[in-house]
């Protein structure tokens, strides 16, 4: 592994934009402790420490992602606002899922882009060649009963990486985050999307 200690956060930024995962890998290893010492702040039912640092290192990603060089606060101060935001988004997530561990409190429902756009990430996981806009078109009562299928037949991985795929993270990050290899969490993706696949063909 490349030494980047003695970069800056910015320089490791740029480097890190520019597909270089050793930069981001040493600013994740540079602000772990911010992370750690957020996720001891909050406490939440159901869940333990590891989920909470799990969730601030969504938050940790989303600063890299999203810091801009013009902004006026540093590149610290920027990350311990996204990791703390993240962590309290997920805190009330669960609690509108009255306390369900953080690990499941997914929802295939969410809409991918915003409020305006219908896609459900449901539909997304759905082939696109195996599915019509008639099949699509389902009530509320019948989209709770797939999606229920379809969160009973994942294993315990395909469900964290479908969690943190839904937050939008990359399956690198995913990676990152999990511990595992890109190639397992690649290959828990397309396993999850045939699943879906299979489980909208007996629908049909």
């Amino acid at each position: 592994m490349l030494n980047y200690e003695g970069k800056t956060d910015l320089e490791l930024i740029r480097l890190s934009r520019e597909n270089d995962s050793y930069a981001e890998e040493t600013l994740l290893e540079r602000y772990k402790n911010l992370v750690k010492i957020k996720a001891r702040t909050y406490y939440i039912i159901g869940a333990d420490k590891d989920d909470l640092i799990q969730e601030g290192t969504i938050g940790l990603f989303k600063a890299i992602r999203d810091y801009k060089e013009n902004n006026d606060s540093t590149f610290f101060s920027f990350a311990d606002l996204c990791v703390t935001r993240q962590i309290m988004t997920a805190i009330k997530t669960a609690n509108r899922q009255k306390h369900i561990p953080l690990n499941y409190s997914i929802s295939l429902n969410r809409n991918i882009y915003d409020e305006e756009e219908n896609t459900t990430y449901l539909e997304l996981l759905s082939d696109g060649n195996l599915t019509n806009p008639e099949t699509l078109f389902i009530g509320n009562e019948e989209r709770e009963n797939i999606e229920a299928k379809i969160l009973k037949s994942l294993s315990k991985l395909e469900k964290q990486v479908l969690i943190y795929h839904i937050k939008g993270l990359k399956y690198t990050e995913i990676a990152r985050i999990l511990g595992k290899e890109d190639k397992s969490v690649d290959n828990a993706l397309q396993r999850i999307k045939k699943k879906v696949a299979n489980i909208f063909k007996d629908k049909d």
